[in-house]
């Protein structure tokens, strides 16, 4: 489904963007040639009515990975060079629009703090894509009950009439490892009997279940990015993740994550990076044991080192907010 913003005729110095949703819905927008990045984000909030987007950013895929804009930068400085240049007349229609993402950049693991029901239907959608995409093999209950959750808060109560037979494409729901393990005959037998039992709970309850049962999972409410361990490594053997409550390191062995160090917010006294060098300082270690990886090129070294100061930044404001909640739900 695509949402179309028309902009009227597109002026030579205006730009086409086409941004995807967590839906998969896309905008398409226009832009002047000098607009930052806050000028698109903010047509993007206001056609899609979307009041609180303190958890979202804009981003662009750059070598397999998405990069966060800085707002307040111009969008000629994230496009190719094919953005400055000037648009010849009459091919300005076959002109293709360059591609950018609305999607979550800060998770928090209580949709509660999420008010705004727009802010929150698309935060869902979000962690509904990176479900799919996650594979935690030893935690295979946990999708089968998010699936439950999801099918209740987009479907509403199971009804024997209206749900018969294959009410809903197991894909939709499920990780494909699943799928290609259990079958989807097992799928379609065993997930609408959990639906059933979350008979009475609201779409809004159960969109906030399914959030906090999915950020239990540890490849879902986090960001990746690949270093190196050597500048001189053929290709990135270490991934950086950056988690609800700090960052993990892994290191890559046959395509698949072995967790190395566990950093919480807490325990990071210092992050910092000089060109293509990263270094993260462990709190109470000396110096000389800081860790130092490398990420190819300056602009990487900048985007990680804003994404993770600000991270730290919104996770040190949320946490009474968080605990206001907690204590609201215990009671």
């Amino acid at each position: 489904m695509s949402r179309v913003l028309l902009a009227g005729r597109m002026q030579p110095e205006s730009r086409s963007v086409c941004v995807f949703l967590p839906p998969r819905e896309q905008l398409n927008l226009a832009v002047g040639v000098k607009a930052t990045g806050q000028e698109l984000f903010q047509q993007v909030c206001d056609l899609v009515k979307i009041k609180e987007p303190h958890f979202f950013g804009l981003s662009i895929v750059k070598n397999n990975e998405y990069v966060f804009i800085d707002l307040e930068q111009k969008l000629s400085k994230y496009f190719s060079k094919e953005w400055k240049k000037e648009t010849t007349k009459g091919t300005e229609k076959f002109s293709p629009p360059f591609v950018a993402f609305f999607r979550v950049q800060y998770y928090v693991e209580n949709g509660r703090v999420i008010s705004d029901k727009v802010a929150r239907q698309l935060y869902y959608c979000h962690l509904k894509e990176q479900v799919l995409m996650s594979r935690c093999n030893h935690k295979e209950e946990i999708y089968f009950l998010l699936a439950a959750y999801s099918l209740q808060a987009d479907l509403g109560n199971y009804r024997e009439k209206v749900h018969a037979g294959k009410y809903f494409e197991p894909q939709a729901y499920f990780p494909q490892w699943i799928i290609a393990k259990r079958g989807s005959d097992y799928i379609l037998k065993h997930a609408p009997e959990m639906h059933r039992e979350q008979q009475g709970l609201s779409a809004k309850e159960a969109v906030l279940k399914f959030i906090k049962e999915s950020c239990l999972l540890e490849d879902v409410p986090v960001h990746f990015y690949r270093l190196q361990k050597d500048k001189k490594e053929d290709r990135p053997t270490v991934i950086l993740g950056l988690t609800l409550r700090g960052m993990h390191i892994y290191q890559e062995v046959n395509h698949v994550r072995q967790l190395l160090y566990d950093f919480p917010w807490s325990h990071i006294g210092k992050l910092a990076f000089l060109g293509k060098k990263f270094e993260i300082q462990p709190d109470g270690l000396p110096s000389a044991r800081k860790l130092v990886y490398y990420t190819g090129c300056p602009f990487r070294s900048r985007h990680l080192l804003q994404l993770l100061s600000n991270s730290h930044r919104l996770f040190l404001n949320i946490q009474p907010v968080l605990k206001q909640i907690q204590k609201m739900e215990e009671a």
